[in-house]
């Protein structure tokens, strides 16, 4: 059964995207939130500041040109403090994790449809292992360049062979399903 590797495969590779998603809870999104409460606060004041006709709450005088730009700067600041703790949670939720867990179930679904297919073993070999090395070489890199911040699979990353292979996958599937598929499990 030459598909069972995919499927084992796809498996094994969700197991270690789907552990983003709890590693994203634990170690990002408490700054996301601390970072988040600050800017409200920040925001919240420079909003009752524009309600009040930019005058101050305690002596109820109008605030000067300077102070407004300070309490602007602060807002700004909180704002983008806030942007900035939630960029690495987007990294991550956009690229190894979504694209892992997406890449996975693919190979698990090419595993299985690879069982029904009545092909030669030279192509559905061609078909498993394009599956397998155009998931690792697009979202297994993926994984090292925003988790690990590994420089060197960037540059990987930046040649697209990851996400070409996974089309040329899928491509040779359709063709392989057009031509030999049986609807029942086939011996290879």
């Amino acid at each position: 059964m030459i598909g069972k590797k995919n499927v084992v495969f796809g498996f094994l590779f969700l197991v270690l995207t789907a552990a983003l998603g709890p590693y994203m809870v634990i170690t990002q999104l408490p700054a996301v939130g601390e970072a988040q409460t600050h800017k409200q606060a920040a925001v919240s004041r420079l909003e009752l500041l524009a309600q009040s006709n930019y005058e101050d709450p305690q002596t109820l005088e109008k605030l000067s040109a300077e102070q407004i730009a300070k309490e602007n700067t602060v807002a700004l600041l909180a704002i983008n403090r806030q942007l900035n703790a939630r960029a690495p949670v987007d990294a991550i939720k956009g690229g190894p994790h979504t694209h892992g867990n997406l890449e996975s179930l693919l190979n698990i679904v090419a595993g299985i449809a690879l069982c029904f297919i009545a092909l030669k073993p030279l192509f559905k070999q061609i078909i498993s292992w394009t599956f397998i090395v155009g998931t690792l070489l697009h979202s297994g890199i993926l994984y090292l360049v925003v988790i690990f911040q590994q420089e060197w699979a960037a540059k990987v990353l930046a040649t697209g062979i990851g996400p070409a292979l996974v089309l040329v996958g899928l491509l040779l599937m359709g063709i392989a399903a057009t031509i030999g598929f049986k609807g029942e499990v086939v011996r290879d």
